[in-house]
């Protein structure tokens, strides 16, 4: 009885640990790059410390201010081993005789610091021109985000060894090319900045759409994204795609309370009320847009995305949507960024504006093309006009094959739902 109380302790403090690292890991992976200015090392004192968190929390409780905890212990042991190499400079003396003063319980009940832009420097450290885009991506995302290996390998459908060496191999580089943990001179922000939003769009991205988890949503991710979207904002305000890609987050997150039930459950875009989508923040996404396109210089690949979102967010309903305009911007979308998932949201589109055998026509091109092998999208897609076009059975084992595919259990049970209602409707198709 005692021993299976104190082990499902361990698995709730293991949980505990899990979600306070996915909210807080990359503040701190950030306060010890700054303090140590080493990228690796930092990653490594973080995972050092959660290492002592699932030790000592079982026992001692969780802190009230986990995050701090985590990072005074992180410095801590930056320290013993600068300590231990008996190199210490001058900033490290500062730095141990700061917090040698002060003991491990009252450094975690202050309240968290501010960090300044210390994320971002992270961000600008890690989309480093050094690196190719493919490691600047996977290593951001790896350390900002708090993803693992696995979801980073669902998200850009590749092994997960093959994420595992990009990440190792793109800390190595930085640190043999001594990149500084700082945001660069304005002079070298456009040649970082392509890469530095693309990488917010996907942390955006994995908060508004979890690649796996028991969550459909993690707003700590998505709000993160658009903080340092407005940040850049004020680098960088004569840049019309930071200001698009504001719009976009703002716009698509406009319609986050609509998304779930309260227990989590996702409500289809088709179904959702609302009346719960923040019109505030719709305004802004729209004003963003409007700024965007007031710079001039065309509509790039976000503007695009934005002006989608935009034609959803104002949308009174589904059937009111302007569908034939989606269409069209996916369409020039498809031409400046070719993509499989570009094209399979215009084949969504297209379905809705000129019907579904149009559409199953882009998606089976797709299928044959096999870029999206591994992918739950495809085959949810192609089950979905399936159904609409009455073709039961082949849609039931599309959206079963979509199941297996999806790594979130949220996306999981709604295409296991799908499947099951189609062998409600047609019971003989079990037999």
């Amino acid at each position: 009885m005692a021993r299976g109380r104190a082990a499902r302790r361990v698995t709730d403090i293991r949980r505990t640990v899990e979600a306070v690292w996915r909210i807080e890991g990359g503040r701190i992976v950030a306060t010890l790059a700054k303090m140590t200015g080493d990228l690796g090392l930092a990653e490594d004192l973080a995972q050092e410390a959660v290492a002592d968190a699932l030790v000592q929390w079982p026992e001692s409780g969780v802190p009230q201010n986990a995050g701090a905890w985590l990072t005074a212990v992180a410095k801590r042991k930056a320290i013993d081993a600068w300590r231990r190499r008996e190199r210490l400079d001058a900033r490290h003396q500062a730095i141990a005789h700061d917090l040698a003063s002060r003991t491990l319980a009252s450094s975690t009940d202050e309240e968290w610091e501010p960090i300044d832009d210390d994320l971002l420097r992270l961000v600008f450290t890690a989309c480093h021109p050094v690196l190719t885009r493919e490691a600047q991506v996977a290593l951001t995302l790896r350390v900002v985000g708090g993803l693992g290996t696995e979801e980073l390998a669902r998200m850009f459908l590749v092994p997960v060894a093959t994420i595992q060496q990009r990440i190792v191999r793109a800390k190595k580089t930085l640190s043999l090319a001594k990149v500084p943990f700082e945001v660069p001179d304005p002079s070298e922000w456009s040649d970082r900045v392509a890469g530095v939003l693309a990488v917010v769009y996907l942390v955006f991205t994995e908060g508004y759409a979890a690649t796996s988890g028991d969550r459909l949503i993690r707003t700590e991710l998505a709000n993160e994204a658009l903080r340092l979207g407005r940040v850049l904002v004020g680098l960088l305000p004569r840049e019309p795609e930071v200001h698009a890609l504001v719009a976009l987050m703002e716009l698509q997150a406009s319609r986050f309370g609509a998304r779930t039930l309260r227990d989590g459950t996702p409500v289809l875009l088709a179904d959702q009320d609302r009346s719960l989508w923040d019109r505030a923040q719709i305004a802004r996404g729209s004003a963003a847009l409007a700024r965007a396109d007031a710079l001039g210089r065309g509509r790039a690949a976000y503007a695009l995305q934005a002006a989608i979102a935009e034609c959803h967010a104002t949308a009174p309903s589904v059937d009111g949507t302007d569908w034939e305009r989606i269409v069209l911007l996916y369409e020039a979308l498809g031409q400046l960024s070719p993509n499989p998932v570009v094209e399979l949201n215009r084949a969504v589109a297209v379905s809705m504006a000129t019907g579904s055998a149009n559409a199953l026509r882009i998606v089976d091109r797709l299928a044959g093309e096999g870029t999206l092998r591994g992918s739950h999208l495809l085959p949810s897609v192609r089950g979905e006009l399936l159904a609409r076009l009455g073709r039961t059975e082949e849609s039931r084992s599309e959206l079963l094959t979509a199941a297996g595919l999806a790594g979130n259990d949220r996306q999981r049970d709604v295409l296991l739902a799908k499947a099951a209602a189609l062998l409600v409707e047609r019971p003989d198709d079990a037999n």
